[in-house]
């Protein structure tokens, strides 16, 4: 479970970042920024927070409000023309980067999940699965994850038979099926092979 080590080894203020949505098919790429203070945040809060992808869709929205109130939190987004503009990864990397600028006060230092770092004005640390390690970059994933899944079911309100509201736009079977009967919409990714071999 993640903790407050790398944070505190570290020093300074220390803001988390990490992403979500760099494999689906469609949809932006958003980056969450987290600062925590450990003793503002709410009994429990703590002890739940994990990387994303291993908590349930009840227990993310929970923590996202949780967090909202009790934490300095900045959110980045990359659009779907950028994405397909720079490739996936600067895409990324801009969003991060928006992310952080987004915080309501600069962090001394930054703890970045995964092994490529973007360009910021602090000194930059990456942590390869470190929304499992650090505490502020498994909040950085929640916001991130949330933020990114409520943008995809709007979406799907707009363009229904995809099943963006389940899949969040990758590549799932109903995906698959919604491209067949629909079509590519404005939302993807053009420059993701599977998309560009459907606009053939």
């Amino acid at each position: 479970m993640p903790d407050f080590t790398l944070e505190r080894c570290t020093g300074g203020i220390v803001a988390g970042i990490d992403e979500a949505g760099r494999g689906p098919w469609a949809g932006p790429v958003v980056a969450g920024a987290a600062i925590l203070d450990p003793d503002a945040l709410p009994n429990g809060v703590a002890d739940r927070l994990d990387d994303s992808k291993k908590l349930s869709r009840k227990v993310r929205s929970s923590l996202f409000e949780a967090l909202t109130a009790n934490a300095q939190l900045g959110v980045g987004i990359a659009s779907v023309e950028e994405i397909d503009k720079h490739n996936i990864l600067a895409a990324t990397m801009l969003a991060m980067q928006r992310a952080v600028s987004d915080l309501p006060m600069a962090p001394d230092h930054a703890l970045v999940d995964g092994n490529r770092a973007p360009d910021l004005s602090c000194s930059v640390r990456t942590v390869i699965r470190g929304d499992g390690l650090s505490l502020s970059i498994a909040a950085a994933s929640i916001i991130a994850k949330v933020t990114r899944d409520r943008m995809m079911e709007s979406l799907a309100l707009e363009h229904p038979g995809y099943g963006w509201e389940r899949n969040a736009g990758y590549g799932t079977k109903a995906h698959q099926d919604g491209l067949e009967r629909f079509g590519v919409t404005v939302h993807h990714r053009r420059s993701f092979k599977p998309i560009a071999a459907y606009l053939k």
